[in-house]
C-alpha cells in the first residue's frame, strides 16, 4: 500500500516528552494561521480599538503551510498529540484544507480541530472534513440577533452561523461544540436559549467566563458571571450531574443532563483556575511560541527557522522554552494586573 504522507513529512522521534517546572506535560498545540477577523466583537477585538490603521500581519509575515507544517511535526516529537487550528477567523487563510490535509498526516497526532466564529464554515466544512479535520468548536455569544450583532461588531451573520453549524454536523465533524463567552448585563439573559437550542442535537454549549486576554477588552470583574451561578440556573431548568473529565489539561467542566439530551460545559477561568493541570502551548501566525494565554512575551520560532535552523535546534528551542514554563496566570491574576504587564493580544494567539 501506498504511504499516503506527503514526501516532506517525516516522522521524528524525541527521547522524551516535555514537561515544565511545575511537571505540566507538553500535549496541545494550539496554532494561529491568521491574525486577521471578520469579527469585532467587544471582548477581543473590540472595533475601537481595530480599526482601518490597525497593522495586521502582511502574509509574507505569517509562517507558510510547509512552515507551520514542519514546526508541528517537531511539537508532535515533544509529546502534542492534540492540534488545533485557531485565528484570528482562521478560515480566512485560503487554501486552509490543504493545511488540514498536510497536519492529518503526521504520525502521532490524535486529534486534529477547528476554532471558529462559523460564518465562513457551511462553505468550507465538506471539504474540511475530507482533508482530515475531525472537529470543530464554533464561537458564539447568542441567538438573539440584535446581542449577536453588538457582541460581533455590528456583523449580521447570526444565520450565517447557525447554517454553518448544521453543515460541520452534516460533515462528521464531531462532537461539535459552541463555545460562548458571557458577561453581566450583556448576554447573560440568552444563556439558557442556547442550550435550549442545542439540547439534544449532539451539540455541546460551553460557557466561558468573560477574561481579562490581552489589554484592550476594557475587562471589569463585575461583568464576570461565575459559572456556579450559570450552572445554577440551568440545573434549576435542566437538571445535571456531574461527568469525569477525560483527560489531564480539559478545560471544561462537563455535566450531562438527566433526560439524556446531552452535555453542557463550563470554563471558569477566573473564579475557578485550572493553570495547575494547563498542557496548552500556542503557536502565533508569524511563528512565536507562547506558554500562555495571558502571556507577556514568547519564543521567537520564524527567525531561526527561515536562518536554516535544524529540526534538532528548532526542538532545543521549544522544549526549552516549555521546560523553563511556570505560566500560572489566573491563579495570580489580581497580582499580575497589579503589576501592570502587557499581554499578548487574543487575535494572535487564538482561544
Amino acid at each position: 500500500m501506498t504511504d499516503p504522507r506527503p514526501a516532506n513529512v517525516v516522522a521524528l522521534t524525541a527521547p522524551q516528552a516535555a514537561t515544565d517546572r511545575l511537571g505540566r506535560p507538553l500535549h496541545d498545540l494550539r496554532i494561529s494561521v491568521m491574525d486577521r477577523c471578520n469579527f469585532r466583537c467587544t471582548y477581543c477585538m473590540p472595533r475601537d480599538k481595530y480599526d482601518g490603521g490597525y497593522r495586521f500581519l502582511q502574509s509574507s509575515e505569517r509562517l507558510s503551510f510547509a512552515e507551520i507544517t514542519r514546526l508541528a511535526r517537531l511539537f508532535v516529537s515533544l509529546g502534542v498529540r492534540k492540534l488545533r487550528l485557531t485565528g484570528g477567523e482562521p478560515l480566512l487563510r485560503s487554501n486552509l484544507a490543504d493545511l488540514i490535509g498536510d497536519l492529518s498526516c503526521i504520525d502521532g497526532v490524535e486529534d486534529l480541530a477547528l476554532t471558529t466564529n462559523g460564518v465562513l464554515l457551511a462553505q468550507h466544512a465538506a471539504e474540511l472534513a475530507a482533508n482530515g479535520l475531525r472537529r470543530v468548536t464554533v464561537s458564539l455569544d447568542s441567538l438573539d440577533p440584535v446581542v449577536f450583532r453588538q457582541l460581533s461588531g455590528g456583523f449580521d451573520g447570526l444565520d450565517q452561523v447557525l447554517e454553518g453549524i448544521e453543515a460541520a454536523r452534516q460533515a462528521g465533524l464531531a462532537p461539535i461544540k459552541v463555545n460562548a463567552v458571557i458577561q453581566r448585563d450583556v448576554n447573560e439573559h440568552g444563556a439558557p436559549a442556547l442550550v435550549e437550542h442545542f439540547r439534544g442535537t449532539g451539540v455541546t454549549v460551553r460557557f466561558i467566563e468573560y477574561m481579562d486576554v490581552g489589554n484592550r477588552n476594557d475587562w471589569e470583574p463585575a461583568r464576570v458571571v461565575p459559572s456556579r451561578e450559570l450552572a445554577a440556573r440551568i440545573a434549576a431548568r435542566w437538571p445535571i450531574t456531574p461527568v469525569a473529565g477525560a483527560y489531564r489539561g480539559e478545560v471544561a467542566e462537563r455535566y450531562a443532563f438527566a433526560d439524556g439530551a446531552g452535555e453542557v460545559g463550563f470554563i471558569s477561568s477566573v473564579s475557578q483556575p485550572f493553570c495547575g493541570n494547563c498542557t496548552r502551548a500556542r503557536l502565533s501566525s508569524e511563528g512565536v511560541l507562547y506558554t500562555c494565554l495571558f502571556a507577556t512575551s514568547g519564543v521567537d520560532l520564524r527567525g531561526p527557522l527561515r536562518a536554516g535552523a535544524t529540526d534538532a535546534e528548532l526542538v532545543a528551542l521549544i522544549a526549552g522554552a516549555w521546560q523553563d514554563r511556570e505560566d500560572r496566570y489566573s491563579e495570580r491574576r489580581q497580582l499580575n494586573r497589579q503589576a501592570g504587564e502587557h499581554r499578548i493580544e487574543m487575535h494572535y494567539i487564538g482561544g
